[in-house]
């Protein structure tokens, strides 16, 4: 890339665009207002995004039923961590650097609420009962301290037509998730040996859940 090409400095970035629509700074909120909550609750799906300390950026997807994040107060939300592949990316990176940010989306909704904050990663007892699913309790939970909340327009979920049946993707247009992984790395099994690996995948998930 030409280095003539990049944008460096902020006052060059904001010289390409319009000035700031009022509303677009008017929604920032400090505090998780009644309809940030009543979007949390309705929410299933998430992105936390974290870094390390030297800046190395991660985004997780967080999924569960409706309402799994428990809003403690105005300034307080608590999300379950459910088992996932061990790598703890995340986690290690609230340990490092507790900024983070959060994505909530609801399927149907083109608006999506954006939450940053400080993280702490908490085994509170109390807390991770009201958080039980199928009789397990999670292992922890992150408890995010909001310093920002904003609801986001839908120009990007119109865009990609993320909802709209018409426009979704046939996943057997792509190998399965364990095979993309093997064919990249140690090299993927014959058919019939990696059907059987599939199947293995989807008992772990009925197992594994929660």
């Amino acid at each position: 890339m030409d280095p003539k090409f990049v944008i460096n400095r902020e006052e060059a970035l904001r010289e390409l665009y319009p000035a700031t629509h009022n509303l677009a700074i008017q929604k920032f909120q400090e505090i998780l207002g009644v309809h940030a909550q009543a979007f949390i609750r309705r929410s299933p799906f998430l992105c936390l995004g974290t870094q390390d300390l030297n800046g190395r950026a991660d985004v997780s997807p967080r999924g569960d039923q409706p309402g799994f994040v428990s809003i403690l107060d105005n300034r307080t939300l608590a999300i379950p961590d459910r088992p996932g592949n061990n790598r703890l990316d995340s986690l290690s990176n609230v340990i490092a650097n507790p900024a983070v940010g959060l994505l909530f989306m609801i399927p149907g909704f083109d608006d999506t609420l954006r939450v940053n904050g400080v993280a702490r990663i908490v085994t509170d007892p109390d807390l991770l009962e009201t958080m039980t699913v199928n009789s397990r309790v999670p292992t922890l939970a992150i408890v995010v301290q909001v310093r920002e909340v904003f609801l986001h327009c839908a120009k990007a979920l119109r865009r990609s037509h993320i909802w709209d049946t018409a426009h979704h993707q046939d996943r057997k247009q792509m190998p399965s998730l364990i095979k993309m992984i093997l064919d990249e790395t140690t090299g993927a099994p014959e058919e019939e040996e990696m059907r059987k690996i599939d199947a293995g995948l989807e008992e772990d998930y009925k197992r594994t859940m929660y």
